[in-house]
């Protein structure tokens, strides 16, 4: 396997109190995300791309590709529903210094399997790097077809599962493909004990928890299972329960971790958005206290 393995946090985007991109802020965030020693560092969905004008989708990925500054590669999410737009993202993302793509099946219209192999191999001639499969919901990618795209795109070499129940199809992914994809799992990386036992080689979480996901990483690599499954049990699955429970409440959820630990300035999200009501706010507003308490207790521990 030649794909990219580990933690592979996306970011989030900060916004000021007008909605434009707060810099200042990212750069913060990509700073505390390197740090943690992660293993890559992407720019998709999480980063609510698909609310940036493509300019500022540039700008962005330009400017994370500046600080990052080949310490890590960074991984651009360029997924449109047609080939034409498809290649024009893949193309820009590669002139602004991405070092992968990330890429879902065109979701328009249900495609078979030879439009999905054409779509993407057009993709990989025009801008000649290395892509993540991106096996989701609206898009979903069969075991078999992601066994067919492999052998016929060779820069398609990784293929992140996101599609549930995303324990079985990560199994069933890894051992449809016989290595020629590396396998990564998906989907807030609550499950990725489970995903690891069978053969996924990392995740691609939120930012926000990229040092506890470093820490379930380096405990299963040197066989601590049981501190792994702890640390997601009672430090990621809360964030992830809230986080999940509705709509697009993740991203409140996790901009209002990075507000808490200094590095955002606002946990402002784009429209559209679907507000927390009361309860949620009251619920989170609970988790933060909880985190920023077991965080003074750590301190005190040390």
């Amino acid at each position: 396997m030649t794909g990219i393995e580990g933690i592979v946090p996306i970011l989030l985007t900060p916004f000021h109190d007008d909605l434009t991109i707060d810099y200042g802020s990212l750069r913060l965030e990509v700073d505390a995300t390197l740090d943690t020693g992660v293993h890559g560092i992407g720019i998709a969905i999480g980063s609510e791309i698909f609310k940036l004008t493509p300019s500022e989708r540039r700008q962005m990925l330009r400017a994370v590709v500046d600080q990052v500054d080949g310490r890590v590669p960074v991984i651009m999410n360029t997924s449109a529903p047609g080939t034409a737009p498809a290649v024009e993202l893949a193309v820009e993302a590669a002139e602004a210094g991405a070092s992968r793509l990330m890429i879902w099946p065109p979701d328009f219209f249900a495609l078979g399997p030879d439009a999905v192999v054409e779509h993407l191999s057009r993709i990989a001639e025009a801008a000649g790097l290395p892509i993540i499969l991106q096996d989701v919901p609206q898009a979903p990618i069969s075991p078999a077809l992601a066994l067919r795209i492999a052998e016929a795109v060779p820069l398609v070499d990784t293929i992140k599962v996101e599609t549930n129940p995303t324990v079985a199809q990560v199994g069933a992914m890894v051992a449809a493909v016989d290595g020629k994809l590396t396998v990564l799992g998906g989907a807030g990386g609550g499950t990725l004990v489970e995903e690891y036992r069978r053969g996924a080689r990392g995740t691609m979480p939120f930012a926000s928890q990229a040092a506890l996901f470093m820490q379930v990483w380096t405990a299963l690599e040197t066989g601590d299972e049981g501190q792994a499954a702890a640390l997601i049990e009672t430090e990621i699955l809360p964030v992830s329960r809230l986080g999940f429970q509705s709509g697009d409440m993740f991203y409140h959820v996790h901009k209002a971790l990075l507000c808490q630990a200094g590095i955002f300035r606002h946990a402002h999200v784009r429209p559209p958005t679907a507000l927390p009501e009361a309860i949620t706010r009251s619920e989170l507003a609970r988790l933060l206290t909880r985190i920023k308490t077991t965080k003074l207790t750590e301190k005190e521990i040390a």
